[in-house]
């Protein structure tokens, strides 16, 4: 299965060390400006790392 990366993920789904979070510039609504957000294009969700590196 593939996994494309959007564009406020910080790495693919699944990837050790990684979660998923809501989007920042969204707050996970998806929507910005009456609009799909290009951040995490319209899922409200990016993947990012965890554990405070």
């Amino acid at each position: 299965m593939d996994n494309p990366l959007r564009p406020g993920d910080q790495a693919e789904p699944g990837t050790p060390g990684t979660g998923e979070n809501l989007c920042r510039d969204c707050g996970g609504s998806g929507q910005v400006d009456g609009g799909d957000c290009p951040t995490c294009d319209g899922t409200g969700r990016v993947i990012e790392g965890i554990g405070g590196g």
